[in-house]
């Protein structure tokens, strides 16, 4: 018998198979293990130390599976699911990765019966079709005008993080700040809300939480260039700058050859006669106020000082666009190509004010502002931090809401809405596929058994009890009070979910599953550094 023939390399590690797919399977159960705690109103926190000896306090499951390092490739697959969730609709991070857990779990009795893998994915995406489709059946529209209806929203979005102490405030701040930067396309007629680059959030330790506000205007954290320029300006006009106000250097090294004494002189006069040249051209448009990102010389500070007008330097790029969309304003590229039309005369006031040691500058009282400030106060760095992420989530399910105004109940009721119809599909089915349809169903009911399990009641119970309520007719509402254990109607709790968040979750959680189920093989292995395989080295040839 001849020998074996190695076709991978001695150095890699192959595994295959069954091997394989239950590998995945208790690793995808594993990282839901993780956060199992974090789900419901009586979630727990997580403490977690970084590599750089920070700590970071929360029940966000996006925050949390950021921080940990995992080696099995199925696990870093489920914590990539998590960033999408938050990426795209920003809550539910915590359900998506107990959902995709389950429904591995789920798949693992019919891959030890040797059913295929291609049958059961065949199933799960029969399920989701059909979920999706129940989904948008069950949910009800809302009106996005009405100010009540949107705090309710966002309350029981919050009403499971650590910021759920100060709702009332937390709500307001969320739906001001996302009303203010909605903005209509004239072209689509859509709404584009763009949070990320026009609601800043700036935290600043001290005072207490509920000195937090929604400005409606814009706050840095700079003082002004010069120590006579005015500090507190009403009605100001602003003038936004992207260029410098100091000489041109070269780009690279520059070399001058001078051939006489007076010929220095010259160049310096140069430099002065450019920068006066500069400083006449924006003081010709009479503002109060400059920003601009670059620098600004001493000569041009003295010269807009003796004009009456304030300067601010070395402002972000962000923060300049978000000045701009507020008081109305341009950001001009070229000192010589600034127009009447470019000065942002919106704003109502700019104030620089002293807030602990350092000085923050506020462009405030902006009629119409296309952008603004969150000014975030509290004890510490970590409770800051972990009221931005809460904050972060409240936005985000407000924007979802008021760009796709439909709602499902929450607290596990859609789950177990869900899984009756389901099952009751499945009856009708034939063949294999009918069992991990089935399966699918049944793991659903893992949302309302995990609220139990963390508010401490008893879940059989319980559980027993919501499926009994659910077989009724006009029950879809009925879920798991989250803080008692008790079975209530959410639409009386006030308990309700935007339809696009729960979509995000059951698409990417099943297809995740289905993903995963997919692999029977796992290669891992080091390529050499040099001379080994995709490197390019070619074998000696014996030509002469």
């Amino acid at each position: 018998m001849s020998a074996p023939v190695l076709v991978l390399n001695p150095n890699s590690k192959r595994e295959s198979g069954r091997k394989v797919q239950l590998g995945n399977v208790s690793a995808a159960r594993n990282i839901a293990d993780v956060i199992r705690t974090c789900l419901g109103p009586r979630s727990m926190l997580k403490m977690l130390m970084d590599p750089m000896g920070g700590i970071v306090m929360t029940n966000d499951g996006n925050a949390i599976l950021r921080e940990i390092t995992v080696e099995h490739p199925a696990a870093k697959t489920l914590i990539e699911i998590s960033r999408t969730q938050d990426e795209e609709v920003g809550d539910g991070t915590t359900s998506v990765i107990i959902l995709a857990g389950e429904m591995m779990f789920a798949a693992q009795k019919f891959l030890t019966q040797n059913m295929h893998p291609i049958t059961i994915i065949s199933a799960y995406r029969k399920a989701l079709d059909d979920m999706q489709e129940i989904l948008n059946e069950i949910s009800v529209e809302v009106d996005v005008s009405n100010a009540a209806e949107m705090k309710k929203i966002v309350k029981s979005a919050i009403g499971t993080k650590f910021i759920n102490k100060w709702c009332d405030l937390a709500c307001d701040m969320a739906i001001k700040s996302v009303s203010t930067v909605m903005m209509e396309n004239a072209l689509t007629g859509a709404r584009e809300i763009d949070i990320k680059r026009y609601a800043k959030v700036e935290k600043v330790p001290g005072g207490a939480i509920e000195d937090s506000e929604v400005l409606d205007g814009v706050m840095l954290n700079k003082d002004v260039t010069h120590g006579n320029m005015k500090r507190k300006i009403t009605n100001p006009r602003i003038l936004l700058l992207d260029c410098s106000m100091e000489y041109q250097k070269g780009e690279s090294q520059t070399d001058l050859e001078l051939t006489k004494e007076s010929d220095f002189e010259r160049i310096l006069q140069m430099e002065e006669e450019y920068i006066k040249k500069i400083c006449e051209e924006v003081i010709s448009f009479k503002p109060d106020l400059i920003f601009t990102e670059k620098g600004i010389s001493d000569l041009a500070q003295h010269f807009l000082v003796k004009a009456g007008i304030t300067a601010i330097r070395r402002v972000r790029k962000s923060d300049n666009n978000r000045i701009a969309r507020a008081c109305g304003g341009t950001v001009c590229s070229r000192t010589e190509e600034i127009k009447e039309d470019d000065i942002g005369k919106n704003a109502g006031l700019f104030e620089v004010k002293k807030i602990g040691d350092e000085y923050f500058t506020f462009i405030t009282q902006c009629k119409e502002p296309k952008a603004c400030t969150i000014l975030l106060r509290g004890a510490s760095k970590d409770i800051l931090m972990e009221v931005e992420r809460n904050l972060q989530d409240a936005m985000q399910v407000a924007r979802n809401v008021m760009v796709n105004p439909r709602l499902l109940p929450g607290g596990g009721a859609v789950e177990l809405a869900l899984a009756r119809r389901m099952l009751e599909k499945a009856k009708s089915m034939t063949g294999v596929e009918q069992h991990p349809y089935k399966a699918v169903a049944e793991a659903l009911e893992v949302i309302p058994r995990t609220l139990l399990q963390n508010c401490g009641a008893s879940t059989i119970r319980v559980l027993t009890k919501l499926r009994a309520e659910h077989v009724k007719e006009d029950r879809v509402n009925w879920g798991v009070d989250g803080i008692t254990g008790n079975v209530t109607d959410m639409a009386v709790l006030d308990i309700w979910e935007p339809l696009s968040v729960k979509l995000q979750v059951y698409k990417t959680a099943m297809e995740t599953a289905m993903l995963l189920l997919r692999i029977d093989d796992i290669v891992s292995g080091s390529k050499k550094a040099e001379g080994g395989e995709g490197t390019g080295n070619m074998a000696p040839t014996d030509a002469a």
